[in-house]
């Protein structure tokens, strides 16, 4: 039986948590177009939850990435994505699982948003069997199901985005492609070859530039003659929008994505975010930018701390439940980093799986011409 006072408490909780709420979000800069994303957007407690959880887990999943680094338990190449992590989930949110995503490097927030278990992605940068990608491809090469990586090249997925869209529209598939690349790769050539196919052809493609304001150690100022990314489609529409707000980029997404399964073709996006880490481990990340610079935008705009005060001071939720929620991430990512420094590591004799999907086997010359190894899919 419930006492009187424990009814009234749970009656008065009830009525203090709203359904949903509607909120004024930031206009979008525009480019060619003539009317942009709505500046209003519906929240339900329900998609509020889920998305503080989400983007929780990334930021949480990125700093235990971190330590392990420092441990030298991850090795090579790693590039976090905490600070940005109303841009992955904002996308997410605005697409079907059906649709496809590629992106650069700085993959993990988006291999876990398409799909992938934190333990797998933390296995799989500490290069173990568990991984997602069998321990073979470390933080930069992971893979989902419609996730085409994680790739190491600057700008180089930019192509296979535009690729991945074209088959889209081959097959006749309602199905669209984000293709993401940061402020830096941004100048690559191969990016505006791009851009001119996609158009050319009516490509169901985003092209999405993550602009967090610094490329390899170098500010968006001294790297681009113009920083207005999302103009440089030229013919292409564009739109700018506030990347630390996870509704804005939701709001922004649905809208390219109506754009262009309506068969107009591609748009652009520019999301402007900011990384807390340097660009990758081996940069610090503040010889060419202030630690007040980070502390201000941490203070000011982190994505995680605007939802979750947007919920609270609208009875979306309340700030014990959400600590709760922090509560079970923190465990989860312990869980997983458990997981992932005890799982072993894949035999050699495995080096040459996974060459091709579903191939029969077939022989593979090993770092010696004597070594012959078994590849299968």
């Amino acid at each position: 039986k419930m006492t009187p006072n424990l009814l009234c408490k749970k009656t008065l909780k009830i009525k203090l948590e709203k359904d949903e709420a509607t909120f004024d979000i930031k206009k979008c800069d525009l480019h060619r177009l003539e009317e942009g994303p709505p500046v209003t957007a519906v929240l339900t407690r329900e998609e509020g939850l889920h998305y503080y959880r989400t983007m929780q887990t990334i930021r949480r999943m990125e700093l235990k990435s971190d330590q392990l680094y420092k441990q030298k338990i991850i090795r090579g190449f790693c590039h976090l994505y905490d600070g940005q992590e109303a841009c992955c989930v904002g996308l997410e949110a605005a697409i079907n699982p059906t649709d496809h995503l590629i992106t650069a490097y700085r993959a993990h927030g988006y291999a876990y948003t398409r799909g992938t278990a934190v333990r797998e992605i933390l296995a799989e940068l500490t290069g173990r069997k568990g991984g997602c990608a069998k321990g073979k491809g470390g933080s930069m090469h992971m893979y989902a199901h419609n996730f085409y990586g994680g790739n190491g090249i600057v700008g180089a997925q930019v192509p296979l985005g535009a690729g991945i869209a074209l088959a889209c529209k081959y097959f006749g598939k309602d199905e669209i492609c984000l293709t993401l690349y940061g402020d830096g790769a941004a100048n690559q050539g191969q990016i505006f070859e791009t851009y001119n196919m996609a158009a050319l052809w009516k490509l169901p493609c985003i092209f999405i530039c993550e602009n967090n304001r610094y490329g390899m150690g170098t500010s968006v100022e001294r790297a681009a003659a113009s920083t207005d990314y999302y103009k440089r489609g030229d013919y292409i529409p564009g739109i700018r929008v506030d990347g630390m707000d996870i509704l804005c980029v939701r709001e922004a997404t649905k809208f390219a994505a109506e754009h262009c399964r309506s068969g107009k073709g591609p748009m652009l996006m520019e999301l402007q975010t900011y990384r807390y880490h340097g660009h990758s481990m081996s940069d610090p990340g503040i010889s060419y930018r202030t630690r007040e610079e980070i502390q201000e935008v941490r203070s000011k705009s982190d994505p995680i701390t605007l939802l979750k005060d947007r919920m609270v001071n609208n009875s979306l939720s309340s700030v014990e439940e959400l600590k709760e929620i922090d509560v079970e991430v923190r465990k989860e990512i312990e869980e997983a980093a458990q997981f992932a420094t005890t799982d072993p590591e894949p035999p050699l004799e495995e080096l040459g799986n996974h060459i091709y999907k579903n191939e029969p086997p077939f022989e593979v010359r090993g770092p010696s011409q004597w070594i012959k190894y078994k590849s299968v899919g």
